[in-house]
């Protein structure tokens, strides 16, 4: 089935009534400016199933369920996303075309980004093209891939191709189609040497590098020669749209799977993740080879807090990740190690196993990485007493950068027991580590100066309030954003307007916060990963996604704002009816609501260790200084709340 193209969807969300459709599944009648009916998914003898014409969207308060009309198809009648538009497009009569390539015309007229996606584009299409209707292609580039086991339909998933080695063949085609050579320079596709051109990939099978999004932003390429002064692989260079310390291999594939699993297998290479896809392990995803980055970790936090990285049986390069795994749990992520057996690697081990065996290997030997660094190190030094101390204190080191306090004491305990160290040494220089970490940091984060964002008048924004859920305040940033994050603010302090989402986006990135609500964590992946990519993402875009959930959620902050409202006002004592006309004082008061929620939570933890009656004296003197900053970090919040006012 093909990818049915996004302007397609479009017509289909913009022609569907959802009203038409749901009422040939329920009888539907008029309250107020919106439609009551029995739900669909009970047996309720009294109607508590809304639909509102104005917002296309549904809602059932009985069972929670709500979203679009593709949404309402794919829960009634157990569609996928695909077969749930295409129904659609069957009933309003809106063929739905196979994707063509944009004219030269239409690349001119796009920006520089927009352009440099177009000739990645046509580049992937063209390298496909070349290993599936060249003699040079077939026998070179298609046989490289069938010897490693891949199916027609893997390499099509994965857009596998090949660049020919007559030299200047994508160059060329790129030319005559009238892209000019400066781009195709500048995303790495094409170099000059003494005045000809040639392609930077000639003679090497190609792997599309995508975003989250599925836009190809780069290429991998390998040599099939085995000339040992030829780099193995090439990569495309960094440029406006490709910055490779940002970008997980596989993620445009895996991320609904992990979604969906609540884990991401960490790979590797390519290969690796391509061969673990074939054999149904789809959470996989590679850093490319590159070290992990902080970038690609808060990338996978998006949708998952769980990471199993999978290791060669061989690898010499497992203690050299150590640094890399640290930063893993320092951004309070869940981490497994999986090492295969000798000679073997993912893409060796998922060729020889189908799914159902990958499954029951990877969690019979999969361990957790502070066992398995202590095993690591341990193993290394025998009995040298000096030796043994130096790495228990990596293995705290690692445990204190662990954000969780129950986690940390649950390792701190294990490796008391195990080395017959006594606990409260162990905790005494997690609490060292930590108050230097926090000392470090604070100036830098949550205590610097918050951009002020201009008026026209003076007045005060209201005091955030402080005995709201912390789930009912994050869904309340969120719905800021998906309800206002297009529109413009100004900032005094600097030249260019932000919009509401970036403005957001950078003041979270900064302080380092996450959302601790699952969907609402992922929803405000999506549009970081859009503001990204100079794309900002509002209700519009989530409830036309395939995530269900994130469509459900959307639809419950956007939709029936009299029942939201008045609900929210009565238990949460959240007021959204006239925050249009005031929208500044909304989103920073929604902000500084957000941010005391979280200030309130580590107090919150760190009293429950002063509780503790057989904490160490000295730990409890920096625990109690660490409550102390951040006394200091809330009150600065609420002596910030009556300055900061949009224009």
């Amino acid at each position: 089935m093909s990818k049915i193209p996004g302007h397609i969807i479009d017509d289909i969300m913009t022609t569907s009534r959802i009203e038409e459709v749901i009422g040939e599944f329920v009888q539907l009648k008029r309250s107020g400016s919106n439609l009551k009916g029995l739900s669909p998914f009970t047996n309720e003898k009294t109607p508590s199933f809304m639909v509102s014409p104005a917002k296309q969207i549904f809602k059932c308060f009985s069972t929670g369920k709500g979203g679009t009309v593709v949404s309402f198809l794919m829960e009634k009648e157990h569609y996928s996303y695909p077969e749930a538009l295409r129904w659609l497009a069957n009933k309003y009569n809106i063929a739905i075309p196979v994707e063509q390539e944009l004219t030269a015309e239409q690349v001119a007229a796009a920006g520089e980004k927009d352009t440099l996606f177009i000739i990645n584009e046509f580049a992937k299409n063209h390298f496909v093209n070349s290993i599936k209707n060249t003699d040079e292609g077939k026998s070179i580039g298609l046989s490289y891939f069938r010897q490693r086991g891949f199916s027609q339909d893997t390499m099509d998933k994965f857009q596998l191709g090949y660049c020919l080695n007559t030299g200047a063949d994508l160059t060329d085609a790129a030319l005559e189609k009238g892209y000019k050579f400066e781009y195709l320079d500048k995303v790495g596709l094409s170099k000059e040497r003494d005045g000809k051109t040639f392609d930077f990939f000639k003679g090497r099978v190609i792997f599309p590098i995508h975003s989250a999004s599925g836009r190809v932003l780069g290429f991998g390429g390998r040599t099939l020669l085995n000339d040992k002064k030829i780099a193995k692989y090439f990569n495309s260079p960094e440029s406006p749209v490709y910055n490779k310390s940002e970008i997980l291999y596989g993620l445009y594939f895996a991320k609904s799977e992990i979604i969906k699993l609540d884990e991401c297998l960490l790979c590797e290479g390519y290969t690796d993740v391509i061969s673990m896809h074939q054999s149904g392990m789809c959470n996989a995803v590679s850093s490319s080879g590159t070290s992990l980055t902080k970038e690609q970790i808060r990338l996978i936090a998006r949708y998952t807090k769980n990471i199993t990285i999978l290791f060669d049986g061989d690898s010499a390069g497992i203690k050299a990740s150590f640094r890399g795994i640290d930063l893993i749990l320092e951004e309070g992520l869940n981490v497994k190690v999986l090492l295969f057996p000798d000679g073997e690697d993912p893409d060796s081990f998922a060729r020889k196993n189908n799914r159902e065996e990958l499954v029951e290997f990877i969690q019979k030997n999969r361990q957790d990485f502070i066992a398995f660094k202590a095993g690591a190190l341990l193993e290394q030094v025998a009995d040298d007493p000096l030796q043994k101390a130096k790495l228990i204190k990596e293995i705290i080191h690692s445990i204190s950068l662990i954000p969780d306090p129950i986690t940390r004491s649950v390792y701190t305990k294990e490796i008391a027991l195990k080395y017959q160290i006594e606990e409260s040494l162990i905790s005494s220089e997690i609490a060292r580590l930590r108050s230097g970490k926090w000392a470090d940091s604070v100036d830098e984060s949550w205590l610097k100066d918050t951009p002020i964002l201009q008026s026209d008048t003076s007045k005060p924004a209201e005091m955030p309030l402080l005995n709201v859920s912390s789930e009912a305040i994050e869904k309340d940033l969120i719905r800021i954003m998906l309800k206002y994050g297009d529109q413009e603010i100004s900032l005094d302090d600097r030249s260019e307007n932000y919009t509401i989402s970036e403005f957001i986006i950078d003041d979270l990135t900064r302080d380092e916060l996450s959302f601790n609500h699952e969907v609402c964590r992922k929803i405000y992946g999506e549009i970081a990963a859009g503001v990204a990519e100079q794309i900002i993402y509002t209700s519009n875009y989530f409830l036309r996604t395939e995530n269900a959930e994130m469509v459900q959620l959307t639809s419950e902050l956007i939709g029936f704002e009299e029942e939201l409202s008045t609900a929210w006002e009565s238990k949460f004592k959240i007021h959204t009816k006239h925050e249009s006309n005031d929208l500044g004082n909304t989103l920073m008061q929604t902000l500084y609501n957000f941010k005391q929620a979280k200030i309130g939570e580590l107090i919150s933890k760190l009293q429950i260790q002063l509780s503790d009656e057989t904490l160490p004296p000295e730990e409890f003197l920096v625990i109690l200084s660490q409550q102390m900053i951040y006394e200091k970090i809330k009150q600065q919040l609420s002596m910030r709340n009556g300055r900061i006012i949009l224009k």
